[in-house]
């Protein structure tokens, strides 16, 4: 399955601390940070920015107001980000790879931007990719059952929109592997769940904290994590990953981190980072967000920024072969 987006503004609390003096502007912060998170209040980005704010502002003794600017797939929030004064006062969330169909695709118009448009600070979260089939599935029911019957036999799987870590997923894999899939794009997991069930579906593609309870509670099995290691979600410890199974090469995630415009002060990014990494790993911040089934991933701003330019790479990539590129066209 990222950004920033502002549709209906909600305020948090203030929670005093002992901010330290760092960057140019002596103190910060000197005033309330406005957090724009590019979808709809409600949404799990929103929630995990929710979560995140008490622990944060404690750590920052400042006030966060979480913004809300849906729209745009995104970049109705994302846009605001990156014209805002590079003071530390606007902030945001991004979810990679979502934000990169906006600036990668030509016919979106924003070639100007990208990853040098932010000021990466921290990751909160990566949520991988998982592939869920019908329980009663008798064509297939493991990954390997699956990938051999897609071989053959073209199967509609589901996304969460054209450009959505889901849609991108499905993409890599038919592509290394050379499976017939059709996609079905829907507006979020919950209606891909729902086609499934349905028999509307053959496959769905979404994420590890999307699936896991629909796991558990037997309305559909997960037969794969789509991570390029032997290492099991802990969410889905019965689950092997693509690697395990076979199928390595082919790794996806929706990662969503807290970034800044292009220029910040280093000071104001050294606070900032610092802040993030103990509100981030604060065991009852992890402990919230490990109920929403969400692995909280901390990742400092340089490693955040490497994590970004490989989305990046890969992203452009199978676009162009695949989403807006000329074998998109015929």
């Amino acid at each position: 399955m990222g950004g920033l987006g502002l549709a209906g503004a909600a305020a948090g609390g203030l929670l005093t601390g002992c901010g330290a003096a760092s960057g140019a502007e002596g103190r910060y912060p000197q005033r309330p940070i406005q957090m724009i998170i590019a979808y709809a209040a409600g949404g799990g980005t929103d929630v995990g920015a929710r979560i995140l704010q008490p622990f944060l502002e404690k750590e920052l003794g400042g006030q966060l107001q979480i913004v809300n600017r849906p729209g745009g797939g995104g970049w109705a929030g994302w846009n605001e980000i990156v014209q805002a004064d590079p003071d530390g006062y606007t902030l945001g969330f991004v979810n990679s790879p979502n934000f990169m169909t906006g600036y990668l695709d030509p016919r979106l118009g924003r070639e100007g931007v990208g990853p040098d448009s932010f000021t990466f600070i921290a990751n909160q979260v990566t949520d991988y990719g998982a592939v869920a089939i019908h329980p009663d599935d008798k064509r297939f029911d493991d990954i390997g059952g699956l990938m051999a019957y897609a071989k053959k036999h073209p199967l509609i799987v589901t996304s969460t929109g054209v450009g959505s870590d889901d849609h991108y997923a499905s993409l890599r894999l038919a592509d290394r592997y050379k499976t017939k899939f059709d996609v079905l794009h829907n507006e979020g997991s919950s209606d891909g769940i729902s086609d499934l069930l349905g028999r509307n579906a053959d496959v769905v593609f979404a994420n590890v904290g999307e699936l896991t309870s629909h796991h558990e509670a037997g309305e559909l099995k997960v037969v794969a994590v789509m991570k390029d290691s032997q290492e099991r979600s802990k969410y889905l410890p019965d689950v092997p990953t693509l690697a395990e199974a076979g199928f390595g090469g082919v790794e996806s995630w929706s990662s969503r981190g807290i970034a800044g415009p292009a220029g910040l002060d280093p000071g104001v990014v050294e606070r900032l980072s610092a802040a993030c990494r103990t509100a981030i790993n604060n065991p009852e911040h992890i402990e919230q967000l490990g109920k929403q089934g969400l692995e909280v991933d901390y990742r400092a701003p340089e490693d955040y920024l490497r994590m970004i330019r490989k989305d990046d790479k890969n992203i452009r990539r199978i676009g162009e072969k695949y989403v807006w590129g000329e074998q998109a066209r015929q």
